[in-house]
């Protein structure tokens, strides 16, 4: 897994490295020189650590924001002093917040929740007709998948939407399992993307996908054991 460390604190950044045993690790002492190698250079890394209290005009949080402009899928842990910017982090979808002094239980954990994560998307893509094209998407941009009088709508990560051709029951067959589930005649669900169940709604990136009764009880329990997953 190749790993960048940003932390203006180098004592920090190298404890941190410590932690991340034989993965490829570069710590940034400042934003410049991480957005540089990433817009300029095209580099591109598995996951970002970045700690939010930095000097200069652009903190760990506007840092993100535009990683996640410039590689979409990024993944984004925090580190912080407090919690203060917690919601904002939320919000980023960051894999982590961890707080300093951060620890070693705390890194490894985190480490083998991105990789479970890389294993799961390097790979599986979803294929589709449009317009007599034929195009890709990997499983990991899909938050989910409606359908309406014979069109299927991909909404995907970044306010992407693609439209193709097709009935939601036969892409159901091909994709349905541990990624996605349906969760309504008109709607299947990348689960991984699910930020909350409320009542009968899933929250998938601010949307409400509404379950049906008839998949409630297996798409609950899906949400449960992939909160399980994060936590161990």
């Amino acid at each position: 897994m190749k790993i960048a460390v940003c932390d203006d604190c180098m004592r920090d950044a190298l404890s941190v490295k410590r932690f991340l045993g034989g993965h490829e690790a570069r710590v940034y002492s400042d934003v410049d020189s991480l957005l540089a190698d990433v817009k300029n250079k095209k580099m591109r890394y598995d996951l970002y650590l970045l700690d939010i209290y930095m000097e200069g005009p652009v903190n760990g949080i506007e840092l993100a924001k535009m990683l996640v402009r410039e590689q979409e899928e990024a993944a984004i842990c925090f580190i912080s002093t407090s919690n203060d910017f917690y919601r904002e982090a939320y919000d980023l979808y960051a894999v982590q917040y961890l707080l300093k002094p951060v620890r070693e239980e705390d890194v490894k954990q985190l480490l083998e929740r991105v990789s479970k994560n890389l294993v799961r998307n390097r790979e599986k893509k979803l294929f589709f007709q449009s317009r007599g094209q034929t195009g890709s998407i990997p499983y990991s941009r899909i938050l989910y998948i409606s359908s309406r009088e014979h069109t299927l709508s991909i909404c995907c990560t970044g306010g992407i939407v693609q439209e193709c051709k097709g009935r939601l029951n036969e892409l159901a067959m091909q994709v349905c399992g541990e990624i996605f589930m349906r969760c309504h005649q008109s709607f299947l669900v990348n689960m991984y993307h699910v930020d909350s169940l409320s009542g009968a709604d899933l929250i998938v990136a601010g949307q409400r996908i509404p379950v049906s009764r008839r998949y409630y009880t297996e798409v609950k329990k899906r949400y449960q054991e992939i909160l399980f997953e994060e936590v161990d």
